[in-house]
């Protein structure tokens, strides 16, 4: 990269629900947009789950609007009294909200298919459907996600610090297919699919302390970054260390070639070695 091309934006992931905090829920998010974020040579480079608390939403989408990040938040933008995702989204950009045009369709044609799915005549003045309108009152200015389960989009805003936020519903099903639109839709000149790679060894009884000079001295030489992942009680290679390197792939070679000099410098007991 020059010195003059803008560095590539970091991801981060909010997961939005008190349902999640108690238990009652088990996230499947953070999973699913790590693999999402692999699968385009991307990475997840922060996470933070939050139960249905205002100020902490808008103060966590503050922060996210003020950085330089593209952040997916996950729930609480429907319009049941639990839901202020939509609410600190304003709040957090210091804008008013409003109906968004688009949504307000794309709201009205779901309703209309309900009504003839169930043998009924449409009523927009039925106070069911009056209500499910605020399911598209968003931020002034913020842009519609698409939602190809039940046309209720999601909507995007860009923060004053360069930061944007894409808010999509909690349901997995509605979630996923909306986030991976808006990774192929939005930032498909960041995809590094085929150009990231990641190559580890499995170090037998090792420990960081010892080999961390090692790692420091691959780093200063190689534009590459070194991951280190210890574990005790392995079922099959017990105390160890998978260690390797990550970065492009030609980079990576090299580097994880003066890895295995370096460790066998050090008499390491090496076991398998991994490729992702």
């Amino acid at each position: 990269m020059s010195s003059s091309e803008p560095a590539a934006p970091s991801f981060g992931l909010i997961i939005i629900g008190d349902e999640i905090l108690s238990g009652k829920r088990a996230d499947k998010h953070l999973p699913k947009v790590i693999e999402l974020l692999q699968a385009r040579g991307l990475s997840l480079t922060w996470a933070r789950c939050l139960g249905d608390e205002r100020s902490r939403i808008t103060a966590a989408l503050r922060e996210a609007f003020a950085s330089s990040d593209v952040v997916f938040s996950c729930g609480g933008i429907g319009a049941t009294p639990d839901d202020h995702t939509r609410q600190c989204a304003a709040a957090a950009l210091g804008c008013d909200l409003a109906l968004h045009p688009q949504a307000r369709a794309l709201i009205e044609q779901r309703m209309r298919d309900l009504a003839q799915e169930r043998g009924e005549v449409y009523d927009p003045e039925r106070p069911d459907n009056v209500h499910r309108f605020n399911m598209g009152v968003f931020p002034v200015g913020a842009r519609i996600i698409g939602n190809p389960y039940n046309r209720i989009p999601g909507f995007s805003c860009d923060g004053p610090g360069g930061g944007t936020v894409h808010f999509v519903p909690g349901f997995p099903v509605m979630a996923w297919p909306m986030i991976e639109a808006v990774l192929d839709q939005n930032y498909a000149h960041l995809h590094r699919a085929g150009r990231w790679l990641e190559r580890s060894v499995v170090v037998m009884g090792a420990m960081e302390a010892t080999l961390t000079p090692l790692m420091e001295q691959i780093e200063r030489q190689h534009p590459v970054k070194v991951f280190s992942l210890p574990s005790v009680d392995h079922p099959v290679f017990g105390r160890h260390i998978e260690l390797g390197v990550k970065g492009e792939p030609a980079a990576v070679s090299t580097a994880f070639d003066d890895l295995l000099t370096g460790l066998r410098a050090h008499d390491a007991q090496l076991g398998p070695e991994m490729v992702r």
